[in-house]
């Protein structure tokens, strides 16, 4: 929390954080045991830790090829409720993945980016859950690159049982085209750009490559 805690007291400017973690699946404030389907054996095998946060949602995995955006954000020096931070997260999100070719929408009630969202079978290729602490927003999303997505079958997507996950990739047809890292970080200029440009801002100077954490 101790970017949370400069924040509140005007050490640091609004920052977005961008990273893509090792595997590890994280268990929001509404989340249930029931919601990994993988024995703690099973994890362990597969080297998969689980954290409980407190961010809001339900249990997403994070892992390699995945970018994880979290925004640091003053709200009220921004003028910005929690609502329409969520839209701006999803929608850049939206146009991350338009801009590589994957077609993808928001879906009413059920946070995040999808894919076919209006269909029978949406497909989950973004999460979202945010937290406000003392009017600064952090936790954030993540979204689906171009990870294995063997392991999203270790877990009810946010407590969704039978919703399939997907990612950039296999929307696009390119799997595997490009080292994951270097698809990642090229989301995460996307992402950057797209998210300043809901928020009515705009990225200063270069946008960093993602590191992982």
């Amino acid at each position: 929390h101790e970017l949370v805690d400069l924040r509140v007291v005007g050490k640091i400017h609004d920052t977005l954080l961008l990273l893509e973690h090792p595997a590890v699946l994280t268990l929001g404030r509404h989340a249930e045991e029931a919601h990994v389907l993988a024995t703690p054996a099973e994890l362990a095998a597969r080297g998969i830790e689980t954290i409980r946060i407190e961010r809001g949602g339900e249990v997403t995995y994070h892992g390699p090829g995945q970018l994880v955006a979290y925004p640091i954000l003053a709200l009220s020096r921004r003028g910005l409720l929690v609502r329409p931070l969520v839209r701006a997260l999803e929608l850049a999100m939206v146009d991350t993945c338009e801009a590589f070719g994957a077609a993808a929408g928001r879906r009413d009630g059920h946070p995040g980016c999808w894919c076919d969202p209006d269909g029978p079978a949406p497909r989950k290729i973004g999460a979202l859950g945010i937290r406000v602490e003392r009017g600064v927003s952090y936790h954030g999303i993540a979204l689906n690159v171009d990870p294995d997505l063997a392991d999203f079958a270790l877990i009810d997507p946010c407590g969704m049982p039978g919703v399939e996950s997907t990612s950039i990739a296999r929307e696009a047809g390119r799997p595997h085209e490009v080292p994951s890292t270097d698809a990642v970080a090229r989301a995460a200029d996307v992402f950057a750009r797209a998210f300043a440009s809901r928020l009515g801002a705009h990225p200063v100077g270069e946008v960093p490559t993602p590191v992982a954490g």
